[in-house]
């Protein structure tokens, strides 16, 4: 799971306290990393229209490297580190609060939908939990009404202890379009490269840089041409964002059928 560490194959650990905020993320329909693993289609059915969830992010100021999730994983989205998960916890214990955190499906798509704005990127296509760890295939309507395409495997855990610790999303597994560069989990410096490897036909390559409390981009670089069989890409982005926060790396590609097709993503900290 290159999106969870080494392998993305394994990417994965952003501190500050939490305030809920609504974003909204049109969620329509809804697998640790470690070894990639090619995704399973299965026949999991997508969430139905009505069930999106409100997107909760923390505060978008200045906010140190989050815990690690289960030890070795980098916190994603949507909480910055372990005490918003617990901040959760007791607000869900106490009055309900947001139990979509505790749906690995609908987790994976607000992340797709309302995180990264792939809007056309609205169900889950094949899902597996295993034990602490869940890996949810998202994806795009089948051309001409055949079979759903993958976009990308989410890897989620579940952050924190207890039979209602929220699922956080820590990486993607990656199987014809990966980004191995940065590695899980380095600590990087603006401006940073970033690549990995593709199979396609034609593909144009974006790089965005995302952080969990912020709505904006913190750096964009637009467009890699790329195609060919594991042909290796590369990009350069420049950033800003301050010293010890956790990233997202998302790398996407499409423009054949559906504006984004597949996407990658990786965990990283900003150097201090």
């Amino acid at each position: 799971m290159r999106g969870t560490g080494t392998v993305i194959g394994d990417r994965r650990p952003d501190r500050r306290r939490w305030a809920s905020a609504a974003l909204a993320a049109l969620v329509l329909m809804a697998a640790g990393c470690g070894p990639r693993q090619q995704a399973r289609p299965g026949t999991h059915p997508p969430t139905g229209p009505g069930t999106t969830p409100p997107v909760s992010v923390a505060p978008s100021t200045s906010a140190p490297a989050g815990s690690p999730v289960a030890g070795r994983y980098q916190p994603l989205w949507p909480f910055a580190d372990e005490t918003q998960a617990r901040e959760w916890q007791e607000s869900y214990r106490s009055g309900g609060h947001q139990p979509w955190h505790l749906d690995a499906d609908r987790t994976a798509l607000a992340f797709t939908q309302g995180f990264l704005g792939f809007a056309g990127i609205d169900r889950v296509v094949a899902r597996t939990v295993t034990g602490a760890h869940a890996r949810v295939s998202v994806g795009t309507r089948g051309e001409g009404g055949g079979r759903p395409a993958v976009a990308a495997v989410v890897h989620l855990v579940r952050y924190g202890t207890g039979p209602d610790a929220p699922w956080e999303v820590v990486g993607t597994d990656d199987t014809t379009f990966s980004l191995t560069t940065p590695r899980y989990g380095a600590v990087v410096s603006s401006p940073l490269t970033v690549g990995g490897k593709i199979t396609g036909v034609d593909e144009s390559i974006t790089v965005q840089v995302r952080a969990t409390g912020s709505a904006r981009l913190l750096g964009e670089h637009c467009c890699v041409p790329a195609g060919g069989d594991g042909v290796p890409w590369s990009a350069t982005v420049t950033f800003r964002a301050p010293p010890g926060r956790t990233l997202t790396i998302v790398a996407s590609t499409g423009g054949h059928v559906a504006e984004v097709e597949r996407f990658t993503v990786t965990g990283v900290r900003v150097a201090e």
